[in-house]
């Protein structure tokens, strides 16, 4: 057997791994980063549009609902009687990445936009989301 033809079984393996890899990590629980394409225009027509891919956090986190306790619902009038506890997936922190944008003229360094560097599950912020 020759080695051209061993290394397409090994490359079709790998490949199937690969992807059944990141099939599993979407199914878990959590917090993951995903690829997101930015595009950035100058004005409406897009004379000069620059594009990047960039990271962002996707997922869901553990979240619980219990009664409340008897001192909650009386402070609220009877209209609180179920306390949660929520977490969303979030940026975690975040690193600076450049957008070449291309003109009629040619290429122009563009602007900073930020990238997630790392995604965490934490307490759902109302003016946040």
């Amino acid at each position: 057997m020759s080695m051209a033809s061993l290394r397409t079984p090994l490359l079709c393996l790998l490949v199937l791994v690969v992807t059944e890899g990141w099939a599993q990590q979407t199914l878990l629980p959590g917090c993951y980063m995903r690829p997101l394409n930015v595009t950035v225009r100058s004005d409406r027509l897009g004379s000069c549009r620059g594009s990047r891919v960039v990271l962002g956090c996707a997922g869901y986190c553990e979240s619980s609902s219990y009664p409340s306790e008897y001192s909650v619902m009386e402070a609220t009038d009877y209209r609180h009687n179920i306390t949660s506890v929520s977490q969303c997936c979030t940026i975690g922190s975040m690193r600076k990445v450049k957008v070449w944008i291309k003109c009629p003229g040619g290429w122009y360094r563009g602007m900073d936009i930020y990238t997630a560097k790392t995604c965490k599950c934490e307490a759902c912020l109302f003016w946040r989301y």
